[in-house]
This record gives structure tokens, C-alpha cells and sequence, in this order.
């Protein structure tokens, strides 16, 4: 048995079935290999004294952050000492975690789990867990969620179990939808939020794996070119009724951009590059990026004018903060276009099906939007079929009018080629 270091629990490789290794210096110190891959440190002792005490085995955490073996190390020595003082500290776990509630988790993951999310993310996250988690499953302790509670909360958000609509505060309103998309995209978060509960050794099985969901459908609506022409149209009367000018702008933006909501109207005027025709992002969903802006981008730029009080290009009123109605003034434009169903973000995926349309690879349709996976853009990999058979339909035009005698002037060219 060797000492276990970083490169010892680095190298540790899964097998079929899971194994332990332990260490050489500390008895009762180990790490758990799973035959998935996951790797997790332990301590073993005993309750009591001589052989006949019952042997407790305690999941200390996952390896990684926040968890290393230096970390892990000492933390075994202080369950040991406790031990050796006939404290049984598995037990006591135990006792604590059938205590902790599944509302309780929830607010453990968002204060400790999310440190590598973005804002925006954390806040959609937060508006699930408060609208569909907590009223559905928060009073429940974790341990005693299983699969089949999953599978029913799954059905429940599909069939609008957790939708409604409420005031809140003097003239708002919050309207909570449910459906199968919600559904889908909420039990993704449950995943996540039970995988920090592992991590943390709240529990030894996730109960949302192996739960099928239903096919996320979210960004398969596209634009078509009539529906663009309707959308034009409405921005075009919006302006001249005198909706605001930042939210008319922002939304053509995101047409002729593809890019993201918050990522135009949050932008600020040094990010904007006119010289080499880019917006230069200091920050976004995936990091550091660059926009290429094409003409009609660039007109729309080129025709706001900057306000003195402040950084950003649409800024809010005083000008500390950002505009932030867009999606407001979006719902009475979308409305007056007859196309209820499309939400801002649907613009993005039109830019994409209109360049992969125009013959533009998946490669390029993910470096235009940013996308830091290429598995993301492959949702527009069935687009391609348009341009063959576009090609087909031109094919078969020829030949249908060969085949009904007009094509005597095709043959003889043919024969002079020869």
C-alpha cells in the first residue's frame, strides 16, 4: 500500500467494479474508486475496542475542490481522534443528515456549489428551485428522495402542477409556467444539486440518475423569411408609436448578431471596436469574447449616440446600471408580428439557421455564437439538409423537363462535349 498523494489519486484508475485504496502512513485512511470514475476519501475505524466493535466506514468527500489529500488527511485524523475517544462520527452524520430537508439543501448548493457559475445562471437557478423544487419536494429529506419522487416531480412541473400567477410587489406580476421544457431543464438542476449533496457525502446514490426526461425542444424555433419580414415590419411601427428607442435597437441587434441578450444590453461603448468591425467582450456566458458586427450592425452602433454619464451603450435611466427592459417592449413587437411563440433568444438561433441556410459550416455557426462546446452547435447540424435540397430541387427541375421534351438542347451539347 502506498502513501497516498496527488499523483497516487490522480493515477487510480476505474476498474469494473469499484475499489479502495489505503494509505500507507495513516491506517484508515483511503479513497474510493468507483467504476464510474468518481474517486472519494474515506475513514475507516472501529466503535469501541477489541475486534468484536463494529467497523464504521465514513465518506469524507469527493477528490478535487474543495477537497485534497493533504485536506482529506488531516481531516481523518481528527474522525480517528474522536473515535479513539469513543465518539462514533459516522452515526453522527448520519443523525444530521436525515435531518436536512431537500429546501435546506437547496439553499446549501446556492451558497456553496455555484462559485463557477455566472450571475444570470445563479438567478434562472434560483427561480427554479423557488418556483417547482421547494413547493414540490422541499420539506422532504434528502436521504428519503428516490428516483420514482423524481420521476414524479418530472411529471408534475410537465403538467403545470407548480404553475400560476401572482402580484408581486406594487404593479408586477410573476408568472410561472411549467411543461415538459421546464420540467426537462429543472431536473437538470436537481442533478446537479443532488451531485453536490454526494460530493458533500449527504448520500451515497443520486436519485436523478438514470430518470429520463423528456426532449429538451428549447431553441428549435427559427424564423422564416416571411416571418422576418413581419418582425421588421412591427419593429418599424413600434418605432414611429414611440416604444423605447434602447429596447428597438437591442433587439436588432440580436438579428443581425446571434448574440446573447445580456450580452448586448449589457454592453459597454469600450467593447464596441469600430475600426475592425467587432464587439470585444470582457466577459460573457462562456468567457472572453468576439462579435464580428456586419453592416446593418454596424449602421444600428453607428447611429446611437453615447451618453456622457456613462460606460454603457444603452444605459439605464441616470445611466448607473444598463437598460434592462428589452423583454417587455419584446412581447408587444412579437405580438404585433404575429408570433407569440418566439422568444428573444429564438433570434439568436434564426441568425444561426440563416447562416448554416447560407452554406456556413457548424464550426463557423459555433465560432459566430460563441459556443464554448461543439456539441452545442450540432442542434443545427439537420439545417444543412436545406442547401441539398435546394441542389436536389434544381437537379430534378432539369431532368423532369428533359424527360418531357425539353431537354433536346441539354443532349446535344452533351454530343458536341464528346
Amino acid at each position: 500500500m502506498p502513501k497516498l498523494t496527488k499523483t497516487v489519486v490522480d493515477r487510480a484508475e476505474p476498474g469494473q467494479a469499484d475499489y479502495f485504496l489505503w494509505d500507507a502512513d495513516l491506517k484508515g485512511f483511503g479513497i474510493k474508486v468507483a467504476k464510474g470514475g468518481r474517486k472519494s476519501y474515506v475513514c475507516k475505524y472501529r466503535v469501541g475496542t477489541g475486534r468484536s466493535a463494529p467497523t464504521r466506514r465514513m465518506t469524507i468527500g469527493a477528490h478535487g475542490s474543495p477537497w485534497t489529500v493533504d485536506q482529506a488527511r488531516i481531516e481523518v485524523r481528527k474522525l480517528l481522534g474522536r473515535a479513539a475517544n469513543g465518539e462514533d462520527p459516522a452515526k453522527e452524520k448520519q443523525d444530521a443528515k436525515n435531518q436536512i430537508t431537500v429546501a435546506e439543501l437547496c439553499d446549501l448548493y446556492l451558497e456553496q456549489g455555484v462559485a463557477t457559475k455566472k450571475p444570470s445562471t445563479i438567478a434562472t437557478d434560483k427561480g427554479r428551485i423557488e418556483r417547482h423544487i421547494k413547493p414540490l419536494l422541499g420539506r422532504k429529506r434528502v436521504p428519503d428522495v428516490t428516483r420514482a419522487d423524481i420521476k414524479r416531480f418530472l411529471q408534475d412541473v410537465a403538467n403545470d402542477k407548480t404553475a400560476k400567477d401572482v402580484k408581486s410587489g406594487l404593479r408586477g406580476r410573476a408568472i410561472v409556467r411549467g411543461g415538459k421544457g421546464a420540467a426537462t431543464r429543472t431536473v437538470g438542476l436537481l442533478g446537479g444539486i443532488f451531485a453536490y449533496a454526494f460530493d458533500c457525502g449527504l448520500i451515497e446514490i443520486n436519485p436523478v440518475h438514470g430518470v429520463k426526461r423528456f426532449p429538451d425542444k428549447k431553441g428549435q424555433r427559427y424564423l422564416s423569411q416571411q416571418e422576418l419580414v413581419a418582425l421588421g415590419t412591427a419593429l418599424t411601427d413600434g418605432e414611429k408609436n414611440g416604444e423605447n428607442p434602447f429596447a428597438i435597437a437591442v433587439i436588432k441587434l440580436l438579428i443581425f448578431t446571434g448574440a446573447r441578450k445580456n450580452e448586448i444590453q449589457g454592453l459597454h461603448w469600450d467593447e464596441v471596436d469600430f475600426q475592425s468591425g467587432y464587439l470585444r467582450l470582457a466577459d460573457s456566458k462562456t468567457g472572453q469574447k468576439a462579435i464580428p458586427l456586419n453592416a446593418g450592425a454596424l449602421e444600428i452602433l453607428s447611429n446611437l449616440v453615447k451618453q456622457e454619464a456613462s460606460e454603457y451603450v444603452f444605459p439605464s435611466f441616470g445611466g448607473s446600471t444598463h437598460y434592462v427592459g428589452t423583454p417587455r417592449v419584446w412581447t408587444k413587437i412579437r405580438a404585433a408580428a404575429g408570433l407569440d411563440d418566439v422568444r428573444l433568444h429564438d433570434l439568436r438561433h434564426s441568425f444561426a439557421s440563416i447562416a448554416v441556410s447560407g452554406g456556413a459550416s457548424l464550426p463557423i455557426i459555433g465560432a459566430l455564437l460563441g459556443h464554448s462546446d461543439s456539441s452545442t452547435t450540432q442542434r443545427y447540424a439537420h439545417l444543412q439538409d436545406d442547401p441539398l435540397k435546394a441542389a436536389s430541387d434544381a437537379v430534378g427541375s432539369k431532368i423532369a423537363a428533359a424527360l418531357s421534351g425539353g431537354g433536346n438542347a441539354v443532349v446535344v451539347n452533351a454530343e458536341r462535349r464528346r
